[in-house]
């Protein structure tokens, strides 16, 4: 891997499940280079990796739409009333051209429950048109407008571009027959039931990322299915591990299954055979 990106600049771009992803291959390679040939810099929604020797660079950058949102600050980015600008990709996508390898993402972001708020014109604007949309069209929009962009700023025959699928959340106990409420806090092993689907990844989306990205001839995008199975791994969450970004509670402390987080990942553990699936679709397409 490292002698591949030898001269190039990796990039992933999404969300803090994507994040997760960029920090677990920099763990599996920066062990073989030695200390003074290696940095670690952020700048805003940028993170770089520097490999000194190889001349390469693998980088994040903070987009959990891929298009411009409210949700854009890559520290605060807690936002209730989740706002994405139709079709603005420009904002962030300057920050991606020149990269040899892509790995875009961009899902549970989209998952609010309710129709997603769509932005007609800038944020700048006095007036504001924002329209509601089924949040199936709005994800269709999202990846036909990221595909649209790489096939006018990237090169088919210098550009590997990935898109990583749905990573699995493990609230719902009663999925794997357990009772209700119980979240993935203190479990220690697999789901066991090979047919398992995680309920809380739509199969209608990953009918439209099948739909707008595979088989593309004009511009392959290799998919890179992560989802069932991570749906298996209901015991590989941060769960209350997690870093704590304000001081918990009495109450929360009593119970720990309320303040467990069922998102995120461990490392070492789901996230490198994540990046050992990418490696295979890498170097073997």
């Amino acid at each position: 891997m490292l002698e591949s990106l030898r001269g190039k600049k990796m990039m992933f771009v999404g969300d803090s499940l994507n994040r997760g992803m960029y920090v677990s291959l920099i763990c599996l390679l920066h062990s073989q280079i030695p200390e003074n040939s290696k940095s670690m810099d952020t700048f805003g929604s940028l993170t770089v990796f520097t490999l000194k020797d190889y001349n390469a660079t693998i980088e994040f950058y903070w987009a959990p739409f891929l298009l411009e949102s409210n949700s854009d600050n890559a520290t605060v980015h807690r936002v209730t009333d989740r706002i994405v600008r139709k079709g603005s990709i420009n904002k962030h996508g300057r920050y991606w051209r020149g990269a040899d390898i892509v790995v875009f993402n961009t899902y549970l972001w989209w998952r609010t429950g309710f129709k997603m708020k769509i932005l007609e014109g800038s944020f700048k604007d006095e007036n504001k048109r924002i329209v509601e949309m089924e949040s199936e069209d709005a994800y269709r929009m999202a990846l036909k407008t990221m595909v649209k962009w790489v096939k006018k700023n990237m090169d088919p025959l210098k550009t590997r571009v990935f898109f990583a699928t749905m990573s699995p959340t493990h609230y719902k106990s009663e999925d794997w027959g357990e009772e209700q409420g119980k979240k993935c806090y203190n479990q220690t092993t697999p789901i066991q039931d090979m047919d398992h689907w995680p309920s809380d990844c739509s199969k209608t989306l990953m009918k439209v990322i099948r739909e707008e990205l595979d088989k593309r001839a004009d511009f392959p995008v290799t998919v890179l299915n992560i989802t069932q199975l991570s749906g298996y791994r209901k015991d590989a969450h941060t769960s209350i591990y997690k870093k704590q970004w304000s001081p918990l509670t009495k109450e929360q402390l009593a119970n720990p299954v309320s303040y467990s987080d069922c998102i995120h990942w461990c490392l070492p553990g789901l996230q490198d055979t994540w990046n050992e699936l990418f490696f295979a679709k890498l170097f073997y397409p």
